[in-house]
């Protein structure tokens, strides 16, 4: 396996436990919902309020900003309940939403100069290789993967990259959207999102490196 093809194994690997997944059968909620019945609103808000609140966390890193961000998703959310038809989960529609929401914030808020990702990508001789070896990460139990520090220094390594990288890498990893759809949302080409998304996951392997080897 390539150097590339194990950091992108190893950082989806690192990054996908801190991802929710969900299912069930939306059809009964959705009846409520749309004929207004108020305690069908305060259970979709009980329900997906936590999974659209972590969303949020992840983006913007502000607890103020990420609970105003996912208030805004469901008011949008209940104005457009007519239009929704039905082709993903509710939870996913609202997934979507949410995220939407966070990256207008970001686009809102005042932005500071960012770092230069190159600091956090491994380094390379003349010829394209590691100049230090690169060894597999080793296998990592599920409960191991689910302690909190671990779960912590994953966090915490994302939250090292650039915005602008980090935005992709969690919009692609671990919201699960598509390069195009992704390239929509941030207004990029999709060359650019993949050219980012491969540099931001260099850059995570690397932070991780000492932590998951």
């Amino acid at each position: 396996m390539s150097n590339t093809a194990s950091a992108r194994r190893e950082t989806l690997v690192a990054t996908a436990f801190l991802g929710v997944a969900a299912a069930s059968d939306d059809r009964p909620l959705l009846a409520r919902l749309r004929s207004g019945e108020a305690a069908a609103f305060e259970e979709l808000v009980r329900s997906a309020g936590p999974r659209l609140l972590a969303v949020a966390r992840r983006m913007l890193r502000n607890e103020e900003d990420a609970r105003d961000a996912v208030q805004e998703a469901f008011l949008s959310a209940f104005k457009a309940l007519d239009g929704f038809d039905g082709h993903c989960q509710l939870v996913t529609w609202l997934h979507r939403i949410a995220v939407n929401a966070a990256l207008m914030k970001l686009r809102r808020a005042r932005r500071r100069p960012e770092s230069p990702i190159e600091d956090l990508l491994p380094d390379f001789d003349e010829t394209g290789h590691h100049l230090s070896s690169i060894e597999p990460w080793r296998p990592q139990p599920l409960a191991e993967l689910e302690r909190e520090e671990v779960r912590s220094s994953v966090r915490a390594a994302i939250d090292r990259l650039p915005d602008s990288y980090r935005t992709v890498l969690l919009l692609r990893d671990l919201e699960e959207m598509s390069t195009e759809e992704t390239a929509r949302v941030l207004g990029l080409s999709a060359n650019a999102v993949k050219v980012r998304l491969h540099r931001a996951r260099q850059a995570l392997r690397t932070v991780l490196d000492p932590i998951l080897q």
